[in-house]
């Protein structure tokens, strides 16, 4: 009957400090995970209100722990409150993922007391988010790039740019190539991997010198493919 009592009676009572200092820590440590989401971010579309919904999603979980303490009646009926509520925003990044759910384990920690882990699992997480940010780990595209240009269907000229490329680049390969400018001119498109970053502005000058080519460009591909 104690046993009973005990996981189905009344949940813990929590006073007013201790209420507010969880959920305030919850906002402190979530905003801290903000912010370095903030700093590393690299994607296409930035959303102001994913940043909030960390931050205000691991107070309610805060909220919600200290809510249920130690009553299983709670714990299972909060839990099937939940399973209503359908989230129809979609998370398009796994790294977004899991920021989001960094910041719901610091308000379970929060709101379960356990302060030491919520701090120091904050305080470690968001170094190790750092040091991958700024460290060149698990990159693959660092040198790789889409070279554009237009000149004559020759195959004299295409000699020439096959010297240049093998000057600067350590690969390429021709993806596309189509007509231009009414068909006096071939439009070609290469994947190219530079030997050196420092060959990007060498590839198209050296392009640029030859008087056939026009409109030379290189989009180096790092920030827009590895996302």
């Amino acid at each position: 009957m104690e046993e009973f009592l005990t996981v189905f009676g009344q949940a813990r009572i929590l006073g007013v400090q201790q209420i507010l200092c969880s959920i305030l820590l919850s906002f402190v440590l979530c905003t801290v995970f903000a912010t370095v989401y903030r700093w590393t971010f690299q994607g296409l579309s930035y959303s102001r209100s994913f940043v909030h919904t960390m931050v205000l999603g691991g107070m309610i979980v805060s909220m919600l722990i200290m809510a249920i303490g130690n009553n299983l009646a709670r714990g299972l009926g909060i839990l099937g409150t939940l399973a209503i509520v359908r989230f129809r925003s979609p998370i398009r990044d796994s790294r977004d993922m899991m920021f989001l759910f960094a910041c719901l384990g610091v308000g379970i920690g929060c709101g379960a007391g356990t302060y030491n882990v919520a701090v120091v699992g904050t305080i470690t997480l968001c170094a190790a988010a750092l040091l991958l940010h700024w460290s060149p780990f698990a990159s693959r595209r660092e040198y790789e790039g889409l070279l554009r240009f237009t000149m004559p269907a020759e195959p004299t000229m295409e000699g020439k740019v096959k010297d240049v490329l093998r000057h600067c680049c350590s690969a390429f390969y021709l993806i596309a190539m189509r007509e231009a400018a009414q068909g006096d001119l071939m439009e070609y498109s290469y994947q190219v991997k530079l030997i050196d970053p420092s060959y990007q502005s060498d590839l198209v000058d050296q392009l640029h010198d030859i008087e056939e080519v026009l409109d030379a460009s290189l989009l180096m591909q790092r920030t827009t493919v590895e996302l």
